[in-house]
């Protein structure tokens, strides 16, 4: 089963959800500002999508500018601020089977399902 990581806040994340609308496809939406990730399904999804957790983490926000920018931090305090701060992470994310992908530029999406 196809899965979005989905802010409905986010005009890409909603892009995201159009396109697999439009795929007639069964997918399954995680509102991952409500439902955050756990430590190992966070882990999980940065190892699906074959990069480190600082490639995931959206460093514009003023979460991460304020108290993480600059800093020298571990892979696993990374995935920590994430986790506490689920804002942090970049979105949308489409898991399909054992691939995924960062919905931006969202037709990304397409190259998955």
């Amino acid at each position: 089963m196809i899965k979005i990581y989905h802010n409905p806040r986010c005009s890409k994340s909603r892009q995201g959800v159009a396109i697999l609308e439009n795929s007639k496809k069964e997918f399954e939406i995680v509102k991952y500002l409500e439902n955050i990730p756990s430590e190992k399904e966070l882990t999980d999804i940065i190892n699906l999508l074959g990069i480190s957790p600082i490639q995931l983490v959206r460093k514009n926000e003023k979460i991460w500018k304020e108290n993480y920018k600059g800093k020298e931090l571990s892979d696993s305090e990374i995935i920590s601020a994430m986790i506490e701060n689920p804002k942090l992470i970049e979105r949308p994310i489409v898991i399909n089977d054992n691939k995924a992908v960062v919905g931006r530029p969202p037709e990304s999406i397409l190259e998955i399902i």
